[in-house]
């Protein structure tokens, strides 16, 4: 992992949703939840109100070693500058908007080709395992990067339980669709719900997580609330949020964006610097909060920096035609 612990200081959001700002009891359990990260430079209103999208509920979680020593982006940042096109296409609208998910109650159905297919409840979801903190890399392809403090647990503790057979070669992940509460579902951008997969042997991998919360408590809905899957080595649009439905299944899935483009977005989406978007290059990355706006100034890692835990994954393909 790499070491690199230098980053700049980012001023607070400036997203004050109205509905936050006169709700002084999320803001209180927001401003409480930053605490933890205030050596990071997180504090102030603008922090708290971007903490404001979750349920506040701590989680008690080990720092795992698979985390990154490189510095967290700050909380506000994190949770204020988001993709969620099921709340809109903007970066700001999942924080103005995504208050309108219901996240009590939440199931998550397992089925397809396992053994022993189960509905778990959000709750028992959270119990199924230790939590860790894992400090991740999250690389985008549009080309901006983030460090966050995931908390959960390894996806393959799923995969255990269930008991896939042995024609299971992928797995499928389906996102909440519901245009009650989600206003974003009224665009024609992408057809929903939002669909993603992974190999098998991807989705079994130790970095490869079931994350129900971030920077020590249960995720705010603008950040995929209440679980979500984070593949640190590939482009963030990978890990599906708000997820209600996993699928184990012999043929390759159908996934949201590479049905919408296929020549921009492939399966695969490992984060590969050599391998131009071709709209735009991928060899350089703007961390936030690092530099300004515009700035493209950080050299972007061979899958995101986790090649020596993946790049086996992937031997004898060709990483430019399998992208």
């Amino acid at each position: 992992m790499s070491k690199d612990a230098t980053i700049g200081r980012i001023a607070p959001s400036e997203i004050t949703p109205r509905r936050l700002f006169d709700n002084r009891r999320a803001i209180l359990r927001a401003g409480a939840a930053g605490l933890a990260y205030a050596p990071l430079g997180l504090g102030g209103i603008g922090s708290a109100l971007a903490a404001a999208g979750g349920d506040g509920t701590k989680l008690t979680a080990a720092r795992s070693a698979l985390s990154t020593m490189e510095r967290p982006t700050t909380y506000a940042d994190a949770t204020s500058y988001n993709n969620f096109y099921e709340f809109g296409t903007d970066k700001a609208d999942p924080a103005r908007y995504a208050h309108t998910l219901k996240i009590r109650p939440w199931t998550v159905s397992v089925e397809g080709e396992v053994n022993r297919p189960k509905v778990f409840d959000i709750d028992e979801l959270l119990r199924l395992a230790p939590l860790e903190e894992r400090i991740y890399r999250l690389r985008c392809v549009e080309g901006w990067s983030m460090v966050i403090p995931w908390v959960g647990y390894s996806f393959a503790e799923i995969i255990r339980r269930v008991e896939p057979r042995g024609n299971a070669k992928f797995v499928e992940f389906t996102t909440l669709a519901d245009a009650r509460q989600m206003p974003g579902l009224s665009s024609e951008v992408l057809q929903w719900p939002y669909v993603e997969g992974l190999r098998i042997d991807e989705a079994s991998h130790r970095l490869t997580l079931l994350a129900l919360g971030v920077y020590g408590e249960t995720l705010p809905r603008q950040n995929g609330a209440p679980v979500r899957i984070v593949v640190p080595w590939k482009y963030g649009f990978k890990s599906a949020k708000s997820i209600v439905r996993i699928r184990f299944v012999e043929q390759q899935p159908i996934t949201s964006w590479n049905r919408t483009a296929p020549y921009e977005y492939g399966f695969y989406s490992n984060v590969n610097p050599e391998v131009d978007h071709p709209r735009w290059s991928q060899a350089r990355e703007r961390r936030i909060g690092e530099d300004g706006f515009l700035q493209n100034r950080r050299k972007t890692l061979m899958f995101n920096g986790y090649g020596a835990e993946v790049a086996a994954l992937y031997g004898g393909m060709d990483l430019r035609r399998q992208f």
